[in-house]
């Protein structure tokens, strides 16, 4: 199903699978530190050897590691690196019928929200920086795929797919939820299509008397996991200050400010 969830696992440097807040952060484009890291990434991603599996036509590959990683170098200026293209060339080889992504062998035609909405946001951020209008447009097929679900809303019955997906959280690494899905979907222009509407109002119906958001929760661990370990509180306790800032950009996009 499109709700499908697949937990990224891998034995190289990106195994969290992470979504990076450097966007968020403003860390300028070629900053030293934030450059090496990305280059740590991109070494094993971006590998001659790295093999993703296929069954039934379709790559089952975890998308939101590559997408994460190529976002976050588009931001970083290094969108015509080579190692960079071929993370965006593979998203592109490696989208489902339907719009998305998946690494789940056993689904046979939905793809998963969790893992489609990294590459959605990646291959927008390339196709802005190097006028690949392939990148683009497969960005927006990807965009249809959240829309036309009305972010969180089952195509048969109209009914949420997963309450999960209400609850704000940062950062939300793999994950997904309404507010990151708004949030790209802001930054493609997207906001203020009419089939945002329910989840913003959702978004607004969250929002506390202080004008502020309380975290849903949170999804990293103890720095001793071998799974996204943090040392960063991040806000776990609330008022989170990144999910405010997140959901006002979203709501200044959607013309929902006053």
């Amino acid at each position: 199903m499109a709700g499908s969830a697949c937990t990224p696992t891998a034995s190289g440097p990106a195994r969290t699978g992470g979504w990076s807040p450097w966007p968020s952060w403003g860390i300028p484009p070629r900053e030293p530190r934030a450059v090496a890291a990305a280059n740590h990434v991109l070494a094993w991603l971006a590998s001659p050897g790295r093999r993703v599996p296929v069954a039934g036509g379709l790559t089952r590959a975890h998308a939101s590691i590559e997408g994460n990683a190529l976002a976050v170098c588009c931001r970083l200026g290094l969108a015509a690196d080579r190692r960079v293209q071929v993370l965006a060339e593979a998203l592109i080889g490696w989208q489902w019928p339907d719009g998305g992504w998946n690494c789940d062998p056993a689904a046979t035609r939905r793809s998963s929200f969790h893992e489609s909405l990294a590459p959605a946001w990646a291959l927008h951020e390339y196709g802005q920086a190097t006028g690949d209008t392939t990148a683009r447009d497969t960005a927006g097929r990807a965009a249809e795929l959240f829309l036309t679900h009305r972010l969180f809303r089952s195509l048969a019955t109209g009914q949420m797919i997963n309450r999960a997906w209400l609850a704000p959280r940062y950062p939300p690494y793999w994950q997904y939820d309404i507010l990151h899905a708004l949030l790209v979907l802001s930054r493609m222009g997207k906001a203020v299509d009419p089939r945002t509407g329910d989840a913003l109002d959702e978004l607004e119906r969250r929002r506390r008397p202080d004008g502020r958001w309380q975290p849903g929760g949170y999804w990293w661990k103890p720095p001793t996991s071998s799974i996204t370990p943090e040392v960063v509180d991040w806000g776990r306790s609330g008022p989170n200050e990144r999910i405010a800032l997140n959901a006002l950009r979203v709501l200044r996009a959607a013309s929902r400010l006053t």
